[in-house]
């Protein structure tokens, strides 16, 4: 499942051991070709990884406090801490080796 962020509140995900941050939006075409993939991808690793959509309109301050430049761009945080970050689509195999060598 991927879990939508509002309100800039980032409170849960950094609760988590692991936590992929997509930050993105609605009028992004690659944005959009990417979300079917981390909705697989969460499902896939689910207990291990917890994705969270991150619309970067109407969380600004979340973008400017990671520095998102382009989108769609991918945080991970470990720990609550940010411990990668990678931009544009990606296909879900190359995103299964991002957050495997971020661990």
């Amino acid at each position: 499942m991927v879990n939508v962020i509002s309100n800039n509140d980032l409170s849960e995900a950094k609760k988590e051991k692991l936590a992929l941050l997509d930050f993105s939006a609605t009028w992004c075409g690659p944005c959009s070709m990417l979300a079917p993939v981390l909705k697989e991808l969460s499902e896939e690793l689910a207990g291990e990884v917890a994705v969270y959509s991150i619309d970067v309109d109407q969380n600004p301050q979340l973008a400017i406090e990671y520095q998102i430049m382009n989108i769609p761009a991918l945080v991970l945080l470990k720990d609550g801490e940010k411990a990668g970050m990678t931009v544009g689509f990606q296909p879900k195999e190359s995103l299964k080796k991002f957050i495997e060598e971020h661990r």
